[in-house]
């Protein structure tokens, strides 16, 4: 079988990552993922705080310069050790007992163009033997949802800063088939990110390691039955990918804001 696999014009390297990321045909797509939360704070060990398990539904359309990735996402924190998803937390730092706020963002949409404001559409690529790996390392820094003149018990930063560190791992073969409009696909995230708004840590030094992995699926009844369960009875819109564009897009950042969970200053 040929396994070359041509990525070298920015239009190569764009369908390629759409491909494999959702189905050129606007197929709803479910990624689904299972991981793990972890403590990075000054002078503490790192401790394991959530188990966090979730799903992407997304669905690409062409545009005169590329995609539109429609997608809405939503995910839940669970006991370290049972697995179970929780519905409060005992802030082990403060005593508090806090409602958890599990993600539900929608939308979560990106704009994929020939032509961005870097230069021509690139995105790194990694052969790995009969693999191809895309990355995706996003550093992020912009004006916080939750300043902390507002929101003193939620935030310590009026900036936020994260870094969001995606990979997607693909079949070369897969990827060489130009007749196939979708490829599988295997995922890694990670993201170092401040405390959760919810936590109510307030200007306590540290943060939050999130890592990750998943699989893209063939359909939703594929969604494995831990995540399943409980969008079914709470959360059904989370099931499909959006109809059409909209933002801004949603964070946990913005969602807290709007629900003005807790009471600001």
């Amino acid at each position: 079988m040929n396994t070359s696999v041509p990525l070298d014009s920015p239009r190569q390297q764009l369908d390629a990552l759409a491909r494999t990321r959702a189905d050129l045909s606007g197929a709803d797509v479910p990624v689904w993922w299972t991981g793990d939360v972890y403590v990075n704070a000054p002078g503490e060990a790192y401790r394991h705080l959530f188990g966090f398990e979730g799903l992407n539904v997304a669905r690409v359309v062409p545009t005169e310069d590329g995609y539109d990735l429609l997608s809405r996402e939503i995910a839940f924190y669970q006991d370290p050790r049972t697995r179970e998803v929780l519905d409060t937390w005992s802030n082990p730092w403060t005593g508090e007992e806090v409602r958890v706020c599990h993600v539900t963002n929608d939308p979560v949409n990106q704009r994929w163009t020939l032509e961005t404001r870097w230069g021509p559409f690139r995105v790194p690529t990694t052969r790995l033997g009969d693999r191809i790996c895309f990355n995706m390392d996003i550093p992020l820094a912009y004006p916080s949802p939750l300043p902390v003149a507002e929101f003193p018990d939620h935030s310590a930063d009026d900036t936020y800063r994260a870094l969001e560190l995606f990979q997607f791992f693909t079949s070369a073969g897969a990827l060489a088939d130009e007749s196939l409009t979708s490829v599988p696909c295997e995922l890694s995230w990670a993201r170092l990110s401040p405390w959760l708004p919810w936590m109510r840590m307030g200007d306590r030094p540290g943060g939050l390691v999130f890592h990750t992995r998943g699989v893209k699926l063939g359909s939703y009844d594929e969604v494995p039955e831990t995540t399943r369960v409980q969008i079914d009875a709470h959360y059904p819109e989370y099931a499909s990918a959006p109809e059409a564009w909209s933002e801004p897009n949603e964070t946990s950042w913005t969602w807290f804001r709007r629900h003005l969970q807790g009471s600001p200053a």
